[in-house]
């Protein structure tokens, strides 16, 4: 249930937070509940079991549920303010997630939203805790108890170097929540936790390959309040590094070192400890003034936080992960208002589920999205675009045996029609711009200058036939159109059936058994009954349509379901995404074909409720508006047998 509250600037502005509890009651709610019954909150959304902490694999170790009052004495929510040192990993491979909290815990204000300070365990506590992420576009307020998962009474995952705070503990127990399970929670990127805690845009860089003012980059960033993290894919050396492993960047600055200029970088390992120990992990320190180090705060603890030089830095590290809390370029001066447009789709095997360009044959079905760029940047001839591509939902959907898809999109020039473009478009046209590759991420985003015009954006999985469900975020400087095509409209034009007639072939059958009587021959024309005579023209429209033999190529009476599109166009029906996939679903076998009698089903029943359609269109334009309802209808209309 959605409900407005107020953000933590102070501003005044109020944004839609949605509960995400099965009862739909908020957290205020359930606190008020608690205490009017004297009982300490017990989640049924998330319990106390074993299901919950993993998903593949029985409880590994005796687990205990205990609450913080249960493993101190004096339990406290934040103590001191929540910082970096306050996160220290514990027995699960979460370290993506424990340096983007460690990011988060620089940009006060965006803590203060996705870890609302509000909350104790004295005054009012009551068990109950909750904290704000950002999912698919929508702000979700996630509700916990504060039962956390110990051995020998200790904390089994995360924990904060002060044994008496908890709020790091509870915040990675809502985060495994939304995701699933704590198991959900291994492996991933640190940019898919940053997006989840500010709804920011992402941007990557590889170390080896990067522009040569990355530096200036990364300080812009860090200066305009970007959070920044880094993964190094070498073996652990000498120097304290580790394989496979994110990094939080918590810091980027140039110092006064012997007379020159040295670029530095500081770098934060979620485990508390193991730290760089080469250059400037301890004794260039003692040449640098005194004022000088304490501006830079530099801590020589071994809390898992280190300073490097910054050519060391990409000489180990290998990709770096910067969420920008808006769009403006870190390569540019200055900010600019920015404007979005923002879809969902899917990809469903047997209709949507296309692939990438290699598969040519398929790749046309991918859903398409019109883009007309008509107004340059400010002062230029070009239109500055970013997308963001996110696939939806795949960690929580890890307990099914799935996980991310291999994603990515090409943009092509686009004719003026808003025509679902065909097999041979594709076939002859390349594409201006797309991602750098196709990459198992939840989110590939890339920035673009393109020249004003039409584009096609094309998003796909990397082979066909995969199914996921997707977001699509597109950002430009100035306003842009976009639309989903043919995604809100059903359309049938009504053409002379007759003409087509000569195209109708039917699939080859056996002969009829031996013992079986074959049926009478059909009265000639000028003899038939009126029922023969109605269930002829009958014949005629709707086989005069059909075009079967043009999709059957292989003549094996049966055509590809990605033909369909194409195939019910022929027949005068243009059909939006969400209908083709159901009809898909419907007719196809698991080779994704549709035979002939199934065909020919499926143009009845088209038929059929193209005359129902007929009452909702008013103004007899051929065109109707669906809603929901509708699609329901629909759907309903097409499975029930």
């Amino acid at each position: 249930m959605p409900y407005s509250v107020n953000l933590p600037s102070g501003s005044g502005q109020a944004t839609l937070v949605n509960s995400t509890q099965a009862d739909g009651k908020t957290y205020e709610q359930l606190r008020l509940e608690c205490l009017q019954k004297g009982k300490l909150f017990e989640d049924p959304d998330f319990p106390a079991v074993g299901d919950s902490l993993f998903f593949s694999q029985r409880v590994p170790v005796n687990f205990e549920w205990k609450r913080p009052g249960e493993i101190c004495k004096d339990p406290k929510f934040i103590t001191g303010g929540a910082t970096r040192t306050d996160i220290c990993q514990g027995q699960l491979g979460d370290c993506w997630l424990l340096a983007a909290i460690a990011s988060l815990t620089l940009h006060e204000e965006t803590l203060k939203r996705v870890v609302p300070h509000d909350q104790s365990f004295d005054r009012g506590y009551a068990g109950i805790f909750h904290f704000q992420f950002w999912q698919h576009n929508k702000w979700l307020d996630v509700v916990v108890d504060d039962r956390l998962p110990c051995v020998r009474n200790n904390l089994v995952f995360v924990h904060s170097a002060d044994n008496t705070e908890f709020w790091s503990a509870l915040l990675e127990k809502a985060y495994a929540k939304l995701n699933g399970s704590y198991e959900s929670l291994k492996g991933g990127s640190t940019m898919e936790a940053m997006e989840d805690f500010t709804g920011g845009v992402g941007e990557m860089y590889e170390t080896k390959n990067a522009p040569t003012n990355l530096f200036l980059i990364l300080k812009k960033a860090v200066e305009r309040g970007s959070m920044l993290g880094c993964s190094i894919d070498v073996t652990q050396t000498t120097t304290g590094l580790v394989k496979g492993h994110a990094y939080s960047i918590t810091g980027v600055e140039e110092v006064n070192y012997r007379g020159a200029k040295v670029q530095l970088i500081r770098v934060r390992n979620p485990w508390g400890q193991v730290e760089w120990n080469g250059p400037w992990s301890d004794k260039e320190w003692s040449a640098i003034d005194s004022s000088e180090k304490n501006r830079l705060l530099h801590n020589s603890l071994d809390d898992g936080e280190f300073w490097m030089e910054f050519g060391d830095f990409k000489a180990n590290y290998d990709k770096i992960e910067i969420c920008n809390l808006t769009p403006d370029s870190l390569s540019d001066d200055g900010s600019k208002k920015w404007e979005v447009n923002l879809f969902e789709g899917n990809w469903i095997r047997g209709s949507t589920a296309g692939g990438c360009r290699n598969y040519i044959d398929t790749f046309w079905t991918n859903p398409q999205f019109k883009l007309r760029l008509d107004h340059p940047d400010d002062g230029d001839k070009m239109c500055s675009v970013i997308v963001a591509l996110l696939q939806k939902n795949r960690r929580r959907l890890r307990k099914e045996g799935l996980d991310m898809e291999t994603i990515g999109f090409a943009i092509y020039e686009a004719p003026d029609d808003q025509d679902h473009q065909g097999k041979d478009f594709f076939r002859y046209n390349g594409s201006k711009a797309r991602s750098r590759s196709y990459i198992n991420m939840r989110e590939v985003s890339e920035r673009f200058r393109l020249p004003p015009g039409n584009y096609l954006l094309v998003p796909t999985t990397f082979q066909p036939h995969h199914e996921a469900d997707f977001l699509i975020r597109i950002f430009s400087e100035n306003k842009a159109g976009a639309m989903y095509v043919h995604e809100n409209t059903l359309q049938c034009y009504q053409p002379d059936f007759k003409e087509n007639i000569s195209c109708v072939h039917s699939k080859h059958f056996d002969a009829a058994p031996k013992n079986h009587k074959n049926p009478p021959k059909p009265n000639p024309p000028e003899e038939e009954t009126d029922e023969e005579k109605g269930l002829r023209r009958l014949f005629e429209q709707i086989a005069g349509s059909m075009l079967f033999l043009a999709y059957d190529t292989d003549r094996s009476g049966r055509m590809s379901s990605y033909e369909l599109r194409s195939a019910l166009n022929a027949a005068g029906m243009n059909l939006n995404n969400k209908i083709l996939q159901l009809l898909g679903l419907r007719f196809a076998d698991e080779n994704f074909d549709i035979d002939f009698d199934d065909y020919l089903t499926c143009i009845v029943r088209l038929e059929n409720m193209f005359r129902v359609f007929q009452a909702l269109d008013k103004q007899k334009k051929g065109v109707i508006n669906l809603n929901m309802m509708q699609v329901k209808l629909f759907f309903f209309t097409f499975l029930k047998m």
